[in-house]
């Protein structure tokens, strides 16, 4: 009954040209200064205003693809994206313009609250609303179930920290610390989802997997208004304090993320890695599950799953299921 696969991500520029736009698509809605518009600019600009992300997307499609054709489900895997191109609209009017009627969604973030999933359904409803009045049809969604835990997703991230860890220096490498880190969000959306506890959740069994007993979990990439409260301790702000107090090395897990994309590359490796330079802190960072075969497996999995659970029927017929 399912006739093909949605895959939605944040979205990313592919040139300099993109950034400002995609920034200003990222930034709707929001009062935001120019200058801090500008300073965000720079972060994609240090590294070619390429970010990543969508060539790892595309590739986790890819990926992902191969799987369940090999699994006997070949579904045709679309990616429409948040922020840039392919924006979800066009993907969606793509898919229906293909004969998609019924899709399964994969949202492409692991821990639920609402910026990193539901305002993702949000817009995937909004692209919805937009091929009804472009074509007059419509195209279902049915997403897949949590998958912060998935043993595949575990051992993905943990395979990242135990590559990661063999970096540090012999002589530290017994006492370095954890250190995983999300993007952080409103304190006040924090209270309203379970966004945290998965987050520990998931950093439980990466730590217990790559043979760590001493893990934490901190934040990266506020944004927003200064006096606002939102999740901490910040990243560089731990790393400077726990420095001071002892720690002799650390080992950084992005594990709020599924591609090393800017905020990755630029709040971690820039920043983060500065810190830890000017400090003496050895540090190393592990990557992000980005298109490791584990994690595609884990992909198709999840989604041959939500197949199966509707094998001897099918989701209410387009209804609005963001």
């Amino acid at each position: 009954m399912f006739d093909s696969v949605l895959l939605v991500s944040f979205g990313g520029p592919n040139g300099p040209a993109d950034v400002r736009p995609f920034l200003e698509n990222v930034l709707r809605g929001r009062r935001v200064s120019p200058e801090r518009v500008e300073e965000v600019a720079h972060h994609y600009e240090m590294f070619g205003g390429v970010s990543p992300i969508t060539e790892l997307t595309l590739r986790q499609a890819d990926g992902l693809r191969g799987r369940l054709a090999a699994a006997g489900h070949p579904l045709p895997v679309y990616v429409g994206m948040r922020n840039w191109h392919p924006l979800l609209a066009d993907t969606l009017t793509r898919m229906y313009d293909e004969g998609a009627r019924h899709a399964v969604g994969f949202i492409a973030a692991a821990h639920h609250s609402y910026s990193s999933c539901q305002q993702y359904r949000e817009n995937v409803s909004a692209a919805r609303d937009e091929l009804r009045r472009r074509r007059g049809g419509d195209i279902d969604v049915t997403y897949v179930s949590s998958w912060f835990d998935h043993p595949l997703f575990i051992e993905a991230n943990a395979k990242r920290v135990r590559v990661a860890a063999d970096r540090l220096p012999a002589d530290v490498r017994a006492a370095a610390r954890l250190v995983f880190t999300a993007h952080s969000i409103p304190s006040r959306m924090a209270e309203t989802s379970r966004y945290q506890d998965q987050l520990k959740e998931s950093g439980r069994l990466v730590a217990e997997k790559a043979g760590f007993k001493d893990w934490t979990l901190v934040f990266q990439s506020r944004s927003g208004r200064p006096g606002d409260p939102w999740l901490e301790p910040d990243v560089c702000d731990y790393l400077r304090s726990e420095h001071a107090a002892g720690l002799k090395a650390a080992v950084l897990s992005p594990i709020g993320f599924v591609c090393d994309h800017i905020e990755v590359l630029y709040d971690l490796d820039h920043e983060a890695g500065s810190v830890c330079r000017e400090i003496g802190l050895p540090l190393a960072r592990a990557e992000t599950v980005n298109d490791d075969p584990m994690f595609l497996d884990m992909m198709a999995d999840v989604v041959l799953r939500t197949v199966r659970r509707y094998d001897s029927g099918r989701p209410l017929p387009l209804v609005n299921r963001a």
